[in-house]
């Protein structure tokens, strides 16, 4: 009895999952169908989910009408800034409150987190009036400091917890030879989260790709525009390229599933690692 109970447990679960993954996945493979369509299918009633002929026009389209090269380029010169920066002050920060003793270090860590629960149209307005000022628009400067001010109170927030769980034995052995706290941050330390830090930066990297809001106020020169900002304008005043917009969202997601599968051991060991006690 118990082992029948074991069993259909096994499958309601495998089933649970099957779907749950099924629901995560029905819209890219709508949209990915959608890309490959003949023009003529792509609005059809009913809804034809299989294309009668594979049409790749759409995929030449996205780089021969648009500069969607660019907008690549543009998001990952300004994701993968953000995303190191963020790590390298995150990190230093995080190991500030996490091994230093000082007053004022628990509303310091709220005061961060408080940072990250500003709405971000509550703070488009003043943010583009100082970036006018400092003449920072249509700069990759002018996106990647407001995006590093709200990645760093989750990088933070997060790496703290991790170096806190850290044993204080192996900053004590590295000080008795004689290494400086620098040296104990950078060559102990930092490595030891490494899992935590992928995870960080994956989080970090993805947000900062997928930022709409400042992308689409702070860049108004084509030439610096994002990649959510260029699709968000593939509409003209007569034509909405269905076609053109599912192409280039599956061109601008699929590099995101393939740094999770790079990368989801170290962004596993990164979460598993969280939930650990001393």
């Amino acid at each position: 009895m118990q082992k029948s109970k074991s069993i259909a447990g096994k499958i309601l679960f495998a089933v649970f999952v099957i779907v749950f993954v099924g629901i995560i996945v029905l819209p890219f493979f709508w949209q990915f169908m959608t890309s490959i369509k003949p023009l003529s299918e792509i609005s059809a009633i009913p809804a034809k989910w299989i294309p009668s002929k594979v049409h790749w026009d759409f995929y030449k389209n996205v780089f021969t009408k648009h500069p969607f090269g660019r907008y690549l380029l543009n998001s990952f010169i300004v994701a993968l800034s953000t995303t190191v920066l963020s790590i390298l002050i995150g990190a230093s920060a995080a190991y500030a409150l996490a091994r230093l003793r000082f007053k004022g270090k628990k509303i310091m860590l709220m005061a961060i987190l408080s940072i990250s629960m500003f709405p971000t149209i509550a703070t488009l307005s003043p943010i583009y009036l100082l970036l006018k000022n400092l003449k920072l628009l249509n700069t990759y400067a002018g996106l990647i400091i407001p995006y590093i001010t709200f990645a760093l109170p989750l990088s933070i927030w997060l790496l703290t917890n991790f170096f806190a769980q850290l044993p204080k034995g192996f900053e004590e052995a590295a000080a008795i030879d004689g290494c400086s706290r620098g040296k104990i941050f950078f060559t102990i330390m930092l490595p030891l989260i490494k899992p935590a830090t992928f995870s960080v930066a994956l989080i970090v990297f993805i947000n900062a790709w997928n930022e709409y809001l400042y992308a689409l106020t702070f860049m108004t020169n084509d030439n610096m525009r994002t990649v959510p900002v260029g699709i968000a304008l593939f509409p003209s005043n007569y034509e909405l390229p269905w076609g053109d917009i599912a192409a280039a969202t599956v061109v601008v997601t699929v590099p995101l599933i393939i740094l999770v599968l790079i990368f989801q051991k170290k962004i596993i060991a990164g979460l598993t690692t969280g939930g650990v006690k001393e």
